[in-house]
């Protein structure tokens, strides 16, 4: 988490120096591209504040409102940034290209824009190195892809894509505006921002798709249900781990339902003690767990006895 936040400030500096400084070289040349790169920036500062403001709320304690903690705050203000980067990012890139073409304008004087392009490039550039260190950091040893799929925190990958779809940006920039100016064809460079545009949309879509699937509710995944199932069924008094339901509430908070089939000579007080050393097993291997509930599964005597009175769940 520390990571992700160190990204998220750096992207958050970084694209507002360059929003600022791209507008002034757009005023100066009449560029499309560069008032498309301006908006691309400004879009990413306003994207980082909102992440920040997730991850914030994020953190907040569980309370009678929301027992389950506020985790998916910042999974809803990813999916927000996604749509943003869509509606006004790629939206206004593409309509600012299209409106370059149908009435073009010859850049006159490059210099200002090729300055500017420069900067940001090496802004962009620290930024994005910053924001892969991070997320490698997270993946491990993962394949990239099935990292950003597998991945509980959006707010790094959401980073990653954002500065990698800046510096992506400023290369098609500078060559919408090398290309217009050299070869005296305004053309190039209203291409150059409806590019800008499509590649925008395309990495909003798949930020919409990764972000919509963590708030609409994910498990905790394969390796963690596997490591949950492996800590219960080794305590002495299990006879076998029935089912392991775990859901993501938050990138680092795994709610958890367990239905378990005990030993069937076991009294009440010996089942209720093994629950209690199987929750406090399980919150010690895996502290992401903030909710633990255990239920008991009939088919031994015990129950036939008595109710299943004995799910019970931890904070």
């Amino acid at each position: 988490m520390p990571s992700t936040k160190l990204a998220i400030y750096t992207a958050l500096g970084a694209n507002l120096l360059i929003a600022v400084t791209k507008f002034v070289a757009a005023g100066i040349s009449g560029s499309s591209a560069m008032v498309s790169e301006g908006i691309h920036s400004l879009v990413d500062t306003l994207n980082e504040v909102l992440l920040l403001v997730g991850l914030r709320k994020s953190q907040q304690p569980a309370d009678q409102r929301r027992p389950f903690g506020y985790g998916k705050e910042i999974y809803f203000y990813s999916y927000l940034v996604s749509i943003l980067i869509f509606a006004v990012g790629g939206g206004v890139s593409f309509y600012e290209g299209v409106t370059h073409i149908l009435d073009p304008h010859v850049i006159e004087d490059p210099f200002w824009n090729y300055i500017v392009l420069g900067i940001a490039f090496a802004l962009d550039g620290f930024s994005l190195i910053t924001a892969t260190k991070a997320f490698n950091a997270q993946r491990g040893e993962q394949a990239f892809w099935a990292a950003v799929r597998d991945s509980k925190d959006p707010s790094s990958f959401v980073v990653l894509f954002e500065d990698a779809a800046d510096v992506l940006g400023l290369m098609i920039a500078f060559l919408g505006v090398f290309l217009g100016h050299t070869l005296q064809n305004p053309y190039f460079d209203g291409a150059a921002s409806i590019l800008i545009g499509l590649i925008l949309t395309a990495v909003s879509l798949v930020l919409a798709r990764e972000s919509r699937s963590l708030l609409m509710g994910e498990g905790a995944g394969a390796a963690i249900e596997a490591q949950i199932t492996e800590v219960t069924q080794a305590h002495p008094s299990v006879e076998t781990v029935v089912q392991t339901l775990t859901f993501q509430v938050g990138p680092e908070q795994i709610v958890l339902v367990q239905r378990v089939r005990f030993l069937s000579h076991l009294t009440a007080i010996q089942l209720t003690q093994s629950i209690e050393q199987i929750h406090q097993q399980l919150q010690a291997a895996i502290p992401m767990l903030t909710h633990v509930f255990i239920e008991p599964q009939s088919g031994n005597s015990l129950f036939q006895q008595s109710p299943p009175a004995h799910s019970t769940g931890h904070a």
